[in-house]
């Protein structure tokens, strides 16, 4: 190892370790849900934002993907959130 010969960089502790900002995991009215779509092919890629992670916003989500993509065969992958996969999102 040899030792730095420069100043660590202003995000960084004059140790040179990374500054770590304290987790905030509050649910306060600003809070914002982002959802995003991207079609590999042509790169066109679709998001929407959303107060909140629900089926319905979900839903809203998918149509908007549906009514962008008309021909062809729609592939979508998704994490296990309960608003993925409730009745309503599988009926839709």
């Amino acid at each position: 190892m040899i030792p730095r010969a420069f100043p660590p960089a202003p995000a960084w502790s004059p140790g040179g370790h990374r500054i770590k900002a304290e987790l905030d995991c509050s649910r306060g009215p600003e809070k914002t849900w982002a959802y995003g779509g991207l079609r590999p092919a042509g790169g066109q890629a679709l998001t929407t934002t959303a107060p909140s992670r629900n089926s319905v916003f979900h839903q809203q989500f998918l149509q908007q993907i549906e009514d962008a993509n008309q021909h062809g065969e729609i592939w979508i992958v998704t994490d296990n959130l309960s608003s993925h996969n409730s009745l309503s999102t599988r009926t839709f």
